[in-house]
């Protein structure tokens, strides 16, 4: 964690400085606002924690309820999400608090006594093999409250309005702010009252039954299964002997997805109801909880819960849908969106994969700093058509991936052929249910595969998978793209060549590559000098960081080009924390060009805002480099760069 440059803080570090419309906030909802983003769930408040870092931004968030979430509905927490987290400041205390998935296990019929259940396989967690990251259990409720002090603690101190009710919207042609939104206050002194409000965007995160999605004529595309299922939060005694260990369970009698929660006696279950009859009318959600828990006691057997509290508990039918588009704007309209769809607005199925709050927050996270880009006036407008190009595929993968798992939950047992092949399965499509399986294809965002060869391990369009690496000022072990935080900027990772010229042995600077790079960018005609707005910090756009390929007490850092090392804040002070040695150390045995299969002679690598390879570029192509910026950032035009070589 960085702070200080601003000044001296003696108090919390996370509290950042107060900006633009952080200052005074008011507490009435304005009038004309730029982004009003509706529905406080897990994407809206991540897109909130997002955009309170573009404290010029006037944004808004409004919510029916009349105050914090307190039973939340979802609790799966993916690699993917905990390495988000990271981003945002609150990885570490959230995974203290959370259940850490370890194992799995799987239950079958015995094939001597088919009512009784055995133990047929016993995994490891797949997040241990692929990420650096856990798989965690905790109450949505909780992840909710973290993004909500990250959207308080950010420049902008954005904080959700709640009991205010969205109604409607109309979208007009022209004017500064054409989103018309009308709302009502749905609690206190002025419950009843409605009032209209214009905003230049809005982000429906409103839910399954979103009502942004009805006002722009979006549809839910797909069917609903017919198969039922009950879901209880549980405080138990019971016999069950993996009752602390993930489970999935088939039996004689229906099927069990077990999952234990945080704080070491709660558990969730996913009990299953069958088939649903075609004119059910939705009866099967009365079902009473004492019934659900009669069938978990049921398919358990020889074993038993005894129930001492139901914190929570539900019935739903499974259904997978995927709205037509995740925008107002069709194809051959000819103009930008102004609405979205994130969440369950845009994308429904069953909660077993433990998907919806994950791909949910990963909607909030591709829109908002895409959203900041444009509204600072970083970016074009048609930066946010790219929103819904790249995430409506990943919704209907998740869909196509959550009907093969939800099929696989719920067979008979005559249908079973393999007890293994539930066990088989979790673990071959592993990185897809992490969060690690998203591609985004070639864009004005993410660049053709040309240079590919060059960073074998940072495929482009994937998220950026970071390696340990050395800090070279201090020695410290860190792993690169932890420092990577949700700011909104770009992150551009320069993999220096052999003869980088800043060695300790020495005797004199080495022509490199590296060194031609580092003094474009310190020209007006580099990315840094063109798109940094002015006055602003010369790292405001731009993260650029270096890592060399030597030991970190080879590098001599005095000797290191000044781009990488920035003067930033009011007081001009030197950013140390910019340069790292990847050669292993007596502290990491990690060298991230083998482990990442970078090329020796250099390479650069960009890195979007949300965390995914944008481009990748070989030292010497700077023209190649500008041009991809062109593409997706508004030229400045400003000497943003000259505090770097004072």
């Amino acid at each position: 964690m960085q702070f200080h440059h601003h000044g001296y803080v003696s108090g919390e570090p996370r509290v950042q400085p107060v900006a633009g419309t952080g200052i005074d906030r008011p507490a009435e909802l304005p009038d004309e606002m730029d982004l009003l983003i509706v529905g406080s769930g897990p994407a809206g408040m991540l897109l909130a924690a997002q955009m309170s870092q573009f404290p010029d931004v006037t944004t808004r968030l409004i919510e029916r309820r009349d105050g914090r979430l307190v039973l939340g509905q979802a609790d799966g927490i993916q690699p993917r999400s905990v390495e988000t987290f990271q981003a945002f400041g609150f990885a570490e205390r959230i995974t203290a608090e959370a259940y850490n998935i370890a194992y799995m296990n799987f239950w079958a019929p015995d094939p001597e006594n088919p009512r009784n259940i055995v133990r047929t396989a016993r995994t490891e967690d797949y997040a241990f093999k692929i990420s650096e990251f856990p798989h965690l259990i905790v109450n949505q409720a909780r992840v909710l409250d973290y993004f909500a002090e990250a959207a308080a603690f950010g420049p902008g101190r954005i904080v959700p309005e709640y009991g205010i009710e969205f109604l409607g919207l109309t979208v007009h042609e022209d004017g500064e702010y054409p989103v018309e939104v009308r709302v009502r206050h749905a609690a206190g002194e002025r419950a009843g009252e409605e009032r209209t409000v214009r905003a230049k965007y809005v982000a429906g995160c409103d839910g399954a039954r979103s009502g942004v999605r009805e006002a722009i004529g979006r549809t839910h595309v797909g069917e609903f299964a017919s198969h039922a299922w009950g879901v209880m939060d549980v405080l138990v005694n019971t016999d069950f002997p993996d009752w602390r260990t993930k489970c999935a369970i088939n039996s004689a009698a229906g099927n069990i997805l077990h999952i234990p929660r945080e704080g070491g006696y709660l558990s969730r279950m996913y009990i299953d109801l069958g088939e649903v009859a075609e004119d059910d009318a939705h009866r099967v959600r009365r079902t009473p909880i004492e019934e659900v828990v009669r069938r978990a006691n049921e398919i358990l057997h020889p074993y038993s819960i005894d129930v001492k509290q139901v914190a929570w508990h539900s019935v739903y039918e499974v259904g997978h849908r995927v709205t037509d588009k995740f925008d107002d704007v069709d194809v051959d309209q000819g103009h930008d969106p102004r609405v979205f769809l994130a969440g369950d607005a845009c994308h429904t199925h069953s909660a077993k994969a433990g998907q919806g709050m994950n791909v949910s927050m990963q909607d909030g996270f591709n829109l908002g700093w895409k959203l900041g880009h444009v509204l600072t006036g970083l970016s074009p407008a048609s930066l946010l058509s790219t929103y819904s190009a790249e995430r409506q595929p990943v919704a209907q993968q998740l869909i196509d991936f959550d009907r093969e798992w939800s099929s696989l939950m719920a067979r008979k047992p005559e249908e079973i052929s393999d007890p293994q092949d539930l066990a088989t399965y979790y673990l071959a499509t592993a990185e897809f249910p992490s969060g690690f399986m998203t591609q985004y294809g070639p864009s004005m965002i993410v660049t053709g595969a040309a240079h590919q060869a060059l960073a074998e391990g940072f495929p482009l369009g994937k998220r950026f998978k970071s390696v340990e690496v050395v800090r070279v000022c201090d020695g410290n072990v860190v792993h690169l793209g932890h420092h990577a935080k949700a700011d909104g900027r770009w992150r551009v990772y320069v993999f220096a060549d052999t003869a980088a010229g800043v060695f300790a042995d020495a005797p004199a600077a080495e022509p490199s590559t590296l060194a031609s790079w580092a003094e474009f960018m310190a020209s007006p005609a580099s990315p840094v000098a063109r798109f940094t707005p002015a006055g602003a910090d010369v790292d405001a756009v731009f993260d650029v960081k270096v890592v060399y390929q030597q030991r970190f007490e080879d590098v001599d850092i005095s000797r290191v080009p000044a781009v990488f090392l920035p003067k930033t804040g009011p007081f001009a002070l030197t950013d140390w924390e910019k340069v790292y040695a990847a050669a292993p150390s007596a502290w990491s045995d990690a060298d991230i060009f083998a482990e990442r299969g970078l090329a020796r002679e250099g390479v650069v690598v960009v890195v979007r805002p949300d965390q995914y390879v944008a481009g990748i570029f070989p030292l010497a192509a700077t023209d190649e480099l500008t041009g991809f910026f062109e593409g997706a950032l508004v030229d400045q035009r400003t000497t943003a760069l000259d505090p770097i070589l004072s």
